[in-house]
């Protein structure tokens, strides 16, 4: 199986090449600049190089020159968007194999390469295909945590590995969807209490009545419906990493007791005398401004520094447009695997719908559209046809600051706020930059539901 670094600054592009290049038996490691590919021509060995012309940190025949030198026997094939014969006559002169010029099709990419690598073998069987691929999904399911190309994406990794090591208690914030949970996950299984159990916690999802017994367990008989001893989450995490997530729908009281517990690191269970001692990690997050919350009386400020000594900034997908189709690709393989699909990549056109696309959702509408158009799709590719409906209504341009009037028009700024955050009343109170009390309050007096 010949093994091919395949060089190129467009993301989508690149990713498609290399899927359609796997699907054809060839072993693909890509490189997104000259510098990438330097780094992997050290590490391994390749027996095809294909190199875009224009590079973000070279040209591709500066690039091709230098491996040339360096590997004389290792063909390099060169692509650009730029039909010039003077060019292409240039980097023969320089030693390339040969030139393709962009758009090209798949049966001309094949037998350039196939005439640099001098083979007449047919394609590999099948077989062969299937577990390839298989290990590539494989792949996919078990690293959750994607590593972004952005700035943002990059910053968030370095946080991620700066903070880990510690026992330090971290507030991921960030806008729905953007994957606090998987944050959380990744602090945790580079940290310390990696062997130990990682407990997920919606407070959202916790009616106040209950939230005592939930965190701390109970006793059989301490109150009406409970039928049998429950352990609560913080001894189920004792020794490792307690994650709770929309840390400020807690209630007041609620709040008071959850900041006992991280002071004392003593729980006592619900009808019992008995405290018990833990040792627990703490991550939190919220998409909601807990300092403005702190400033209103609806979360206490010792609750607030307590959970605070370390925060993280999940990015928003529009945050972090570089990585949009590696998040895409990777949501693919997870669906193909998922749904026993073979879809290879996304058309062109649903590459520039997607890159248009305002992404409100975030990551979580990103992977549920790339579920659903997958188990859409009849052919190797995804193709608009398969896309919702909603990605084809004209959007708004959104404003720099997303500020919404309170002062004109209240009702309209309220319903306008709930229908951008898709009725996440905690979201809306955000943008409208007041606090979730005083919106549902507005809601009762303007008879909103």
């Amino acid at each position: 199986m010949a093994k091919i670094l395949l060089i190129e600054d467009d993301i989508s592009f690149c990713k498609l090449l290399e899927k359609f290049l796997i699907k054809k038996t060839y072993e693909v490691a890509i490189a997104f600049s000259a510098a990438e590919a330097r780094v992997a021509i050290k590490k391994e060995s390749f027996d095809l190089i294909l190199t875009d012309l224009r590079l973000p940190d070279s040209d591709g025949i500066g690039l091709m020159a230098e491996i040339k030198t360096a590997y004389p026997q290792v063909p390099v094939i060169l692509m650009t968007g730029y039909s010039d014969v003077n060019t292409a006559v240039k980097a023969i002169k320089n030693g390339a194999a040969d030139y393709i010029s962009k758009p090209f099709n798949p049966d001309e990419v094949l037998l350039v390469i196939t005439n640099a690598l001098k083979a007449s073998e047919e394609e590999t069987d099948e077989v062969v295909v299937k577990e390839k691929k298989t290990t590539k999904k494989q792949t996919a399911t078990e690293n959750e945590f994607v590593k972004g190309i952005s700035i943002a994406s990059k910053k968030l990794l370095d946080h991620i590995q700066l903070v880990s090591p510690t026992d330090m208690s971290v507030l991921i914030i960030g806008e729905s969807g953007t994957g606090k949970e998987i944050i959380a996950k990744s602090i945790h299984q580079q940290s310390l209490r990696k062997n130990n159990n990682f407990i997920a916690v919606d407070c959202g999802a916790i009616p106040k009545e209950l939230a005592a017994s939930e965190f701390f367990g109970h006793l059989k008989g301490s109150f009406t419906g409970a039928i049998s001893d429950k352990m609560g989450y913080f001894e189920a995490a004792n020794g490792g990493t307690l994650f709770l997530d929309e840390i400020g729908n807690l209630s007041y009281e609620n709040q008071i007791q959850l900041l006992r517990a991280l002071q004392e690191r003593k729980i006592k269970p619900v009808g019992s005398n008995k405290e018990i001692n833990v040792d627990i990690r703490i991550i939190t997050a919220t998409n909601e401004d807990l300092r403005e919350a702190v400033k209103n009386g609806d979360f206490r400020e010792d609750l607030y520094h307590r959970i605070n000594e370390f925060s993280i900034l999940s990015p928003s997908l529009k945050e972090r447009e570089e990585d949009l189709m590696v998040f895409a690709d990777y949501f693919l393989e997870k669906a193909n695997q998922q749904l026993n699909k073979e879809v290879i990549g996304f058309s062109p056109e649903v590459v520039a719908i997607f890159q248009n696309y305002n992404w409100p959702g975030n990551l979580r509408e990103l992977q549920n559209c790339v579920k659903r158009s997958t188990l859409l799709s009849k052919g190797e590719f995804i193709e608009s046809d398969v896309l919702p409906a909603e990605f084809f209504q004209i959007q708004k341009p959104t404003s720099s600051n997303d500020n919404f009037s309170l002062s004109e028009n209240e009702r309209e700024a309220i319903i306008q706020a709930l229908s951008r955050a898709q009725n996440n009343k905690s979201e809306a109170a955000k943008l409208l930059k007041i606090t979730r009390k005083t919106l549902y309050n507005k809601l009762k007096h303007y008879n909103i539901d």
